[in-house]
């Protein structure tokens, strides 16, 4: 794997994309120039891997479009140290941002492919996320409370085991909906009774799938 003037090129004009499309979180525009999404595509698709676009990386899932990755992660407000569960680790480009950020990163995925090589990309950049390997609706309770946790598939609806996994005033932004295409949603943790909900517009994600991991 190698990064060239042309790839950091090409993310210069991925970032003044994401600007004018409303990414206005310097700290989020450095993250996505210091991790190199060409990384995690295919060869075949390394001269896209600055364009808005998702693409697939395995199993029946994609890598998300970049708008996607930066909206979510500016949703989440991510400040240094926080201790943030990602449920859905796909290509581990999400995740690699999140830890770019200073985040205490726990990641779960439910595809051993994906998990391996989403490790083996991750430990060449030297972030040093959790990974686990398993089934995201069941978080990971062991080490909760999780100040922040973000979910990169779509769900059917608010998680309550990943609710009871947050801290009081934490943070979960979540796509629903189980078509085509999700509302993002995001949720504050009000008491250990009562959350917020607030709706960001429509984006499209492969679905959350519960139980059996492969």
């Amino acid at each position: 794997m190698q990064d060239s003037f042309k790839y950091k090129g090409m993310r210069k004009k991925l970032i003044a994309a994401l600007r004018e499309k409303g990414i206005v979180d310097g700290k989020i525009l450095s993250a996505f120039d210091a991790v190199p999404r060409h990384y995690f595509l295919d060869n075949a698709f390394a001269e896209q891997a600055y364009t808005n676009m998702a693409f697939q990386i395995g199993a029946g899932q994609t890598i998300s479009h970049p708008y996607t990755v930066a909206f979510q992660t500016q949703l989440l407000e991510v400040k240094r140290g926080d201790k943030i569960l990602e449920i859905g680790t796909g290509s581990g480009f999400q995740t690699s941002i999140l830890c770019e950020l200073g985040a205490k990163v726990f990641s779960i995925e439910r595809h051993k492919a994906l998990h391996l090589k989403a490790k083996n990309i991750i430990t060449h950049l030297k972030y040093t996320p959790r990974l686990s390997f398993g089934d995201g609706y069941k978080g990971l309770p062991t080490f909760a409370p999780f100040d922040k946790v973000i979910i990169t598939c779509g769900a059917p609806n608010i998680p309550q085991t990943l609710v009871d996994q947050m801290k009081i005033g934490g943070i979960m932004i979540i796509p629903i909906g189980e078509g085509a295409e999700q509302l993002m949603v995001k949720v504050t943790k009000i008491s250990e009774t009562e959350i917020g909900e607030e709706e960001f517009g429509v984006f499209s994600f492969v679905p959350m799938l519960e139980s059996k991991v492969n």
